[in-house]
């Protein structure tokens, strides 16, 4: 992903709080960062995804917009590492099986949305089908199913116990069930999510740690061992969801599922407040930061460090850009 730094807005790390808020909080406005939306989703896409998404019971249409949203972020040029391809992100051997001539010219095109959004649903309905009998929440077995197999979720009765499909089966029910109608965070909101999130400088990374009332003690472990039991501080998604709990938007604990809970933005409509996503993909990420403009964040980086101004390439996995919706309830 390439994006634009802009101006520059941050001259340093050393820069004051109050520089980069007082800059920010006079370029605000009343007006909303966003637009109104249900599921965000590309114009060209919408019909195609709100026909297909009343395919069969199980499915919606935020449901499937969510499912594309995760799976490629409605790119139809999209190729995983292990070969799936386009804007639903089919391998080429279940394309063969369940790829659709969707617009009627007379071929099934696994990179052609026209083709993969209905198969997307077809198949989404098949595979419904095929777990229907396992207990839990159809949907979100459905949904495992899409992305671990049918076999695996009928061998666990359920959901399977890979960190990467409860991700992908959290983040896109958290997608799909986002108040409709709701607006993006506003440049005010925007302002006051940096101003707390800058106040907390200095403030120690806790793994586990923060919520929206503020630093806490965090929990074990990390993936390389790191207890944050001992620590009151914050992590990457904590630090988030408390300064944007300070702007009246309450966002769910974890990186992924605060990238699910937000509205994606193309790279050059940045806008300070905006939160950046790093991972190879919707289900794996495993880093936020807070866009502050100039090509800066404000994020706590990793276990033994404080909460501070990174670069945006920070990491060479950054993933998406996306900017808070309001939810209908507070998560801390």
């Amino acid at each position: 992903m390439t994006l634009r730094t802009g101006a520059v807005f941050v001259t340093g790390v050393g820069a004051t709080a109050a520089v980069i808020v007082a800059a920010l909080i006079q370029a605000a406005g009343n007006s909303p960062i966003g637009a109104a939306l249900s599921i965000a989703a590309p114009a060209k896409y919408k019909g195609m995804i709100e026909e297909s998404g009343k395919m069969c019971p199980e499915i919606s249409p935020n449901l499937l917009a969510a499912l594309l949203s995760q799976e490629s972020n409605f790119d139809p040029n999209a190729k995983s590492p292990v070969g799936a391809q386009g804007i639903a992100q089919f391998m080429p051997s279940t394309w063969e099986t369940h790829g659709v001539d969707g617009n009627g010219d007379g071929k099934s095109d696994i990179w052609d949305p026209e083709d993969a959004i209905p198969a997307s649903a077809k198949y989404l309905c098949y595979i419904a089908e095929e777990v229907k009998g396992v207990p839990g929440d159809k949907q979100s077995n459905m949904l495992a199913a899409y992305n671990a197999g049918s076999d695996a979720v009928r061998r666990y009765g359920g959901v399977p116990p890979y960190k990467e499909t409860q991700n992908y089966v959290s983040s896109i029910n958290a997608l799909a069930h986002q108040p409709s109608g709701g607006k993006t965070a506003t440049t005010d909101q925007a302002a006051t999510a940096i101003k707390a999130a800058i106040e907390q400088i200095g403030t120690p990374y806790s793994w586990g740690g923060g919520n929206a009332q503020g630093a806490t003690t965090g929990v074990c472990c990390s993936p390389r061992g790191h207890s944050g039991k001992a620590v009151t501080g914050f992590d990457c998604s904590g630090l988030a969801l408390y300064a944007y709990a300070k702007a009246g938007i309450y966002l769910p604990r974890t990186a992924a599922q605060q990238y699910a809970a937000s509205e994606p933005v193309k790279p050059d409509d940045m806008r300070p407040g905006d939160l950046v996503f790093y991972g190879s993909s919707a289900a794996s990420i495993h880093h936020v930061g807070i866009y502050v403009d100039g090509g800066w964040i404000v994020n706590a980086p990793r276990p033994g460090t404080e909460v501070r101004f990174d670069p945006l390439t920070m990491m060479s996995d950054l993933y998406a850009v996306a900017r808070p919706v309001p939810r209908n309830h507070k998560e801390i």
